[in-house]
């Protein structure tokens, strides 16, 4: 049985050289350069228990919205989100989805207070080329106007890397605590 690359190859062979030079690009495509750098920085946040050692805690419980998906538990650093400053190394918050009694990572928030950035810079943030989405005030969150990017680097997006919903997350096994 012939496996998909050489089928691939075949295909793309018998199309002409523009489907050749398409079939190459589509075997080269990686991450977002800003998604391989989330990856390298929290791979040691695998455990929610290495997030809470380093001093980032559950905020809000499981944040998700029917019609869109959701974004999981977000564990958050408040020392980050307040420092004004940001970080690709270090984002503000962690992302978890309760599955089966367990936190799996599945990406990352990048989170700074609008007025503390708008007070030292012309522009929005923007990390490696993405831009960061603002939040007003008064927000479901009760918290401050703030600038936010989501980064789902350990949980395919269909709705792309960036996205703030992702509807391959769920919070159906979540259970809150008192």
């Amino acid at each position: 049985m012939k496996t998909p690359t050489i089928i691939l190859v075949a295909a793309a062979a018998a199309l002409g050289p523009m489907a050749w030079a398409a079939a190459a690009s589509a075997a080269s495509i990686r991450p977002a350069p800003l998604v391989e750098t989330v990856r390298r920085a929290t791979a040691g946040f695998q455990d929610a228990a290495s997030a809470t050692a380093a001093g980032y805690a559950p905020f809000l419980g499981c944040v998700s919205g029917p019609a869109e998906g959701a974004m999981g538990i977000h564990f958050v650093n408040g020392d980050l989100v307040n420092d004004g400053e940001l970080d690709a190394q270090h984002p503000e918050a962690l992302i978890y989805e309760p599955s089966n009694g367990e936190l799996k990572l599945v990406g990352v928030e990048y989170i700074v207070i609008a007025e503390t950035w708008d007070a030292h810079h012309a522009s929005p943030p923007a990390l490696l080329g993405q831009v960061f989405e603002y939040n007003g005030s008064p927000n479901r969150f009760g918290i401050p106007a703030f600038y936010e990017l989501h980064v789902w680097a350990w949980r395919d997006n269909p709705r792309g890397s960036f996205a703030d919903w992702n509807p391959k997350v769920s919070c159906q096994d979540y259970i809150a605590t008192p």
